[in-house]
């Protein structure tokens, strides 16, 4: 663990001091991201806003309330996730992200996932959508989790866009919800129950019938 906090705090403190686009001439702090660098689920947002921007952290202006509350109706807690986005520094006035800051942007998100290696990645919005889905419309497939490379993507609005168009707001909170189901698929697909042991015919009808377990516990798999 020690290991992995290390190289993330690195990585961390590399990116702080970025100058491989010019989106470093007009920040305050680089943002890398924060959260459970054990966790099996990554948010991937677009670029920090002005709250950000001032504190050094991911989603924690509005849009950063409002993803608390949607971690929440997923039945999570923001400790138990990473949350970065795809460039690390502001757009100056909350502009789109341009090809070369996502460019340049690339190798740090990159080295966040293998370190994180997280199973499932939620992207938020329209450009950490594209590094998955780079033909498709959010619109269209948002909620919709596909398996790319032993990992689940699942794309989703990002938060603000609730913001500016309160009608999305259901519909993100229906996306989010679906996140539980997801995390059972992710554990049926990389924890196969055991299939239960076989016994011979006749020891099998020579023994009493087995009892169920009073307290009807069965071991599950954490994600954390």
């Amino acid at each position: 663990m020690s290991k992995l906090l290390d190289e993330m705090n690195a990585l961390a403190a590399e990116i702080s001091v970025c100058r491989e686009c010019m989106l470093h001439l007009t920040r305050d702090k680089a943002v890398p991201g924060e959260g459970n660098v054990r966790t099996k689920i990554l948010f991937i947002g677009e670029g920090p806003g002005a709250n950000e921007n001032a504190t050094g952290r991911p989603f924690v202006g509005q849009a950063g309330n409002f993803l608390n509350q949607l971690i929440g109706i997923a039945q999570l807690k923001r400790q138990e996730v990473f949350i970065t986005n795809v460039v690390k520094c502001r757009p100056p006035s909350n502009r789109d992200p341009l090809p070369e800051e996502l460019s340049a942007c690339a190798k740090y998100l990159n080295r966040q996932i293998e370190l994180i290696n997280p199973l499932i990645i939620v992207t938020l919005g329209r450009f950490s959508m594209a590094r998955y889905f780079p033909l498709q419309r959010i619109s269209a497939i948002h909620g919709q989790g596909q398996w790319i490379n032993d990992r689940l993507i699942i794309p989703m609005f990002h938060p603000a866009a609730a913001l500016h168009q309160p009608s999305l707001r259901s519909a993100i909170e229906h996306d989010f919800a679906l996140i539980p189901g997801y995390l059972e698929q992710a554990k049926e697909r990389f924890e196969p129950k055991p299939a239960p042991e076989e016994k011979p015919a006749a020891a099998e009808a020579a023994a009493p019938a087995p009892q169920e377990p009073e307290s009807g516990e069965a071991s599950q798999l954490s994600l954390f």
